[in-house]
């Protein structure tokens, strides 16, 4: 009988190895395609399905699903800025300074976090980002943007307006738990003037040296749930290669709408997190 219910047992685990990996593809592919890392695909469905009282819970606490899905994010981000290296998108002048940025509001949101949390701050904040998402969804069918994948030889850029963004973006993130490209990029696309696809990679750049710290803290921390963390970060790795490759043949209109249905998704999920709902 033994032997039948550790048979069992491999056949369910191989499905969910399987089922992570798929995840991990989709996570990857979409999130280098719009420039984020993951976190807001995964996060809603560690909470809704892998966590106690869904279809099988192999997350107890929050700091679980947070540390796991920062993993991932971390894989994602990873593998999708090299392949924007590889591309030439990834413009350093900016994305070294933002990436440095992002760190000390990162630190000081998870100092006073405890001070911010409440169903009104999740209320407000998704309210913000749902008249975001609308706005950048009416810009993107309504305006006309570049597809290059370079700048211009005379492009510039506010770096101190940059810098001061991403300690904000650094911030918000390290509060809400959230990847901050969703974030990034349209301050990148509409306050500092970055065509999309350059926008999209070196917010890649970026988000992939916050999310390093993050990790580091995390992993050591031990809110890490190793088996989804390996399965869906070697697909996520994989689909973000796939990201990148599709992003050289998307049409910037499309990634913009992609993010803003992102942004909207992410607006509502904190409004019903805020009990609102």
């Amino acid at each position: 009988m033994g032997k039948y219910i550790n048979h069992f047992r491999g056949i369910v685990m191989g499905m969910d190895i399987l089922l992570f990996l798929v995840l991990g593809l989709f996570v990857g592919t979409f999130g280098t395609l719009v420039g984020i890392g993951g976190g807001l695909i995964c996060v809603p469905i560690f909470i809704f399905f892998l966590s106690d009282g869904g279809v099988y819970p192999y997350f107890h606490t929050a700091a679980q699903i947070t540390g796991t899905s920062l993993v991932i994010v971390l894989a994602n981000a990873l593998s999708g800025t090299f392949a924007y290296i590889r591309q030439q998108r990834v413009y350093f002048p900016a994305a070294v300074p933002f990436a440095i940025a992002t760190l000390p509001g990162a630190f000081l949101g998870s100092y006073i976090v405890d001070d911010f949390t409440g169903p009104m701050l999740y209320a407000s904040f998704g309210a913000f980002l749902l008249i975001m998402a609308c706005i950048m969804y009416w810009n993107a069918t309504h305006k006309k943007h570049t597809d290059a994948h370079e700048l211009p030889a005379n492009f510039t850029f506010s770096r101190s307006l940059g810098v001061g963004s991403s300690a904000g973006v650094g911030f918000l993130s390290s509060i809400f738990g959230i990847g901050g490209g969703v974030i990034h990029v349209p301050l990148m696309v509409y306050l500092l003037g970055f065509p999309v696809h350059m926008a999209t990679a070196t917010s890649h750049f970026v988000l992939a040296a916050s999310a390093a710290f993050g990790v580091i803290s995390h992993v050591w921390l031990g809110h890490v749930i190793w088996t989804p963390a390996i399965c869906i970060s070697i697909g996520a790795a994989v689909g973000a290669q796939i990201g990148a490759a599709l992003s050289q043949k998307t049409k910037s209109k499309v990634i913009l709408v992609l993010l803003s249905l992102a942004m909207f998704g992410l607006g509502l999920r904190l409004i019903w997190m805020s009990g609102m709902l």
